[in-house]
């Protein structure tokens, strides 16, 4: 069944409790000074009785339907005696209005407040001489303008509660949406970082034993060489693991001031060539003056020079590549060129592991401010170019 529109409001039962008490004690000593204490006059004071008990026990029906409608309709019935034969107690109209008003649905209740007043009306002009219209229509629009404003705050407060559950509701959503999407961001980046790192190396290790397998009969120096070299990628790789662990920068970085010192990068960047350097001839050529930069985007050129150089080695079948590192007053430039046999950009996301590589060099430049575009066209060979700020390293701009 619909609740009363004060339904809510609580509070409200122990004022209307006191306030009808003190009403009809009021009520019954007006009596008393103007009417003798004969049986009519007990017959009042026991019906004031009986009303203040009978309302009294509201709290003992309020949870158990349907006896609150029962418990109103009692009420109702009482008042409306008690009012028509002393019209000194419709005052106590105002606490049992307000009773029916927390108990019954909202049509009901306008209907029994309006009879009410009309009763009100109907007792006042018992002890009136002349008959006058107000006394019946000004009760009833009062009571009618106050019903129905009280309908719209309770409709109000109700619209409101709706509006703050809802958006608590999209809090929340909005607060598991951030989390996956936290938890997803996450697994991209250590899949980037393991693909870049750790993969690379594999990577790496596996074409150096096979070259050593080669050489190992008819050039067994040359294959200890590679084998050697397989030992310290995989050294290498395991450093990488502990550090994409930790979450730090790069092995052959120096971070402890959050920046990689100005000959870290180069040298970083000359070891990778020496390693990546099987069947393919690679240069590192750095311009400008080098420059300490932030250890984050010392990183990210470290993984992405070593992923481009990882997919001219593996896809390219270039026989030379040039690692070109530029330091510009306002940024830093890493260019990775081949001679190979070049590819569709446009078609690299579904080229296997050459397609991650570049997204994942893409993200990571976007994610720190930077940018990364990739040529290439078929027997053209191909240019993957890195580029990061050096002051304002927080403003992204989109990878094209």
């Amino acid at each position: 069944m619909e609740e009363g529109i004060l339904a809510p409001v609580a509070r409200l039962d122990r004022w209307l409790d006191a306030v009808l008490v003190v009403l009809l004690l009021t009520c019954s000593v007006r009596y008393l000074l103007r009417h003798d204490l004969d049986a009519g006059g007990v017959f009042v004071l026991a019906g004031a009785v009986v009303l203040g008990t009978a309302y009294l026990t509201r709290r003992l029906v309020a949870d158990r339907p349907p006896w609150p409608v029962v418990w109103v309709a009692v009420v109702v019935v009482l008042w409306v005696a008690l009012t028509l034969v002393a019209p000194s107690f419709a005052w106590t109209a105002v606490p049992v209005a307000f009773a029916v008003l927390q108990v019954l649905p909202f049509p009901y209740a306008v209907s029994v407040v309006v009879l009410m007043t009309a009763v009100v009306s109907v007792g006042w002009s018992r002890i009136t001489d002349d008959l006058d219209p107000t006394v019946f229509v000004g009760p009833v629009g009062i009571a009618l303008v106050t019903v129905l404003s009280y309908r719209a705050l309770e409709r109000e407060a109700r619209t409101r509660q709706t509006l703050l559950e809802e958006l608590t509701d999209a809090q929340a959503d909005l607060a598991a949406a951030q989390r996956r999407s936290g938890a997803l961001a996450e697994r991209t980046r250590l899949s980037r970082e393991i693909h870049d790192s750790v993969g690379q190396g594999l990577s790496s290790i596996n074409l150096l034993l096979n070259a050593a397998e080669q050489d190992w009969e008819s050039r067994p120096a040359i294959a200890r060489e590679h084998v050697a070299a397989a030992g310290v990628t995989a050294r290498e790789g395991l450093d990488d693991v502990r550090r994409v662990v930790r979450d730090l920068a790069p092995a052959g970085l120096d971070d402890a001031a959050g920046e990689a010192s100005p000959d870290a990068l180069p040298d970083a960047l000359r070891r990778i060539a020496e390693r990546s350097a099987h069947d393919v001839e690679v240069q590192v050529r750095v311009h400008g003056d080098p420059v300490a930069v932030p250890s984050t985007v010392a990183g990210a050129l470290v993984r992405s020079t070593r992923g481009a150089l990882a997919n001219v080695v593996e896809h390219s079948g270039a026989r030379r590549a040039v690692v070109s590192l530029t330091y510009h007053p306002d940024e830093v430039l890493l260019d990775v060129r081949d001679d190979g046999r070049g590819f569709d950009p446009a078609r690299a996301g579904g080229d296997g592991d050459r397609g991650r590589g570049l997204d994942g060099i893409r993200q990571r430049a976007v994610d720190l401010g930077g940018w990364a575009d990739v040529e290439s066209s078929a027997g053209e060979g191909t240019t993957v170019s890195v580029r990061f700020p050096l002051e304002a390293a927080g403003d992204g701009r989109p990878a094209t």
